[in-house]
């Protein structure tokens, strides 16, 4: 089991402390999650995400090769950008979802899921015909995700990087609270304004103890409330909504897969995307009294199953059950009427649009 550079930290000001993806992960403060959650809704908080995995591919040939082995189109990249995308696998599923920097010309980053850090290096290795430089640093890096309506104003107390210049999906590297060569990256996984800060594992409590110097209070915010954060934007968790054996069609991540240039197993994702898929990813509000939870059946109003809940939560913001799963196409239509199983309960709901909240 791996701690965080920041594990005492979190243990004293009340972190409890859970196993995730290999590490010792906060998955919550005394507050709560209910008060985590709006604290980052209507302020700002932090995450402690330095479990994630940082892989930087280089080499004259690594434009072709990250062409071949993600979805989403590398060209339209350039330096201080970033990119959402996956890595599909040979059988129709997705090895993993990431995020994509440019750093500079023919260097780049791959932010990856902790759980999938292994496998993730082995289809890298293993597809790498492109004499490209492949190496994980993830073992020198830490991550912590400020995020909420006042990051930027704090943020701004600690860099003299103009962060108001700095759009969403791109970066700038510079200076904050006296640490050089933080990667400043406007991305985040609550769907709220916020920075991602890239450390180096030597300045990760300098940074840490910066972000709570500021004239704005800031909070910790541990993973629950980091999962119903990203819940009510309908974005996918690994492992959950998204998996070795669910296609990026159906996932609705048809945006990030672009058939302008050849993939792995991009013919075959191309006929999903052209002629349609048999099932979908959709969101779903429980009408009744209840809570979907991961692998609950959908079914139908007769009793058959049509699907499985592969996320579910009671939304903090909007005080309902909402909860995202795979149905048949033909009951995926905005306001169709399913129900979940639990136990012996049917419990109605109904599909709705993603995001839950705009």
């Amino acid at each position: 089991m791996k701690k965080l550079v920041l594990s005492d930290v979190h243990e004293s000001i009340g972190g409890k402390m859970v196993e995730f993806a290999g590490y010792l992960m906060p998955v919550q403060y005394s507050d709560g999650v209910k008060l985590e959650h709006k604290t980052v809704r209507e302020s700002v908080g932090v995450f402690d995400v330095s479990h994630m995995g940082e892989v930087f591919v280089s080499g004259s040939n690594s434009l072709d090769f990250l062409q071949y082995i993600t979805s989403n189109d590398v060209s339209k990249l350039s330096p201080g950008k970033v990119q959402y995308t996956c890595s599909p696998n040979d059988s129709g599923g997705i090895v993993d979802d990431f995020l994509l920097y440019m750093i500079e010309e023919n260097r780049y980053l791959l932010v990856v899921n902790a759980s999938n850090m292994q496998k993730d290096l082995d289809w890298i290795n293993s597809h790498n015909t492109f004499d490209c430089k492949i190496d994980n640093q993830s073992d020198n890096y830490s991550l912590l995700a400020v995020q909420g309506p006042r990051s930027i104003e704090l943020l701004q107390e600690l860099t003299d990087v103009n962060l108001t210049e700095i759009k969403y999906y791109n970066f700038k590297i510079g200076s904050i609270a006296g640490v050089e060569d933080v990667i400043l990256s406007r991305t985040g996984y609550t769907g709220e304004i916020g920075f991602e800060l890239y450390v180096r594992n030597e300045d990760t409590r300098t940074l840490w103890d910066a972000l709570f110097s500021t004239k704005i209070q800031i909070k910790a915010i541990g993973l629950a409330a980091r999962d119903t954060l990203r819940l009510e934007k309908g974005f996918c968790l690994y492992g959950n909504d998204i998996n070795d054996t669910t296609s990026p069609i159906e996932a609705g991540l048809g945006w990030i897969t672009k058939f302008n240039k050849e993939f792995v197993n991009s013919e075959n994702l191309k006929i999903q995307k052209e002629e349609g898929t048999s099932r979908k990813l959709v969101g779903i509000e429980l009408v009744e009294k209840g809570i979907a939870r991961k692998d609950y059946p959908i079914i139908d109003k007769e009793g058959n199953q049509i699907g499985l809940i592969t996320s579910g939560t009671m939304s903090p913001t909007l005080n309902k059950a909402i909860a995202m799963g795979y149905v048949s196409t033909k009951f995926s239509s905005v306001h169709s009427e399913v129900y979940i199983q639990v136990r012996k309960k049917k419990i109605k709901s109904k599909i709705v649009s993603l995001p839950f909240i705009k």
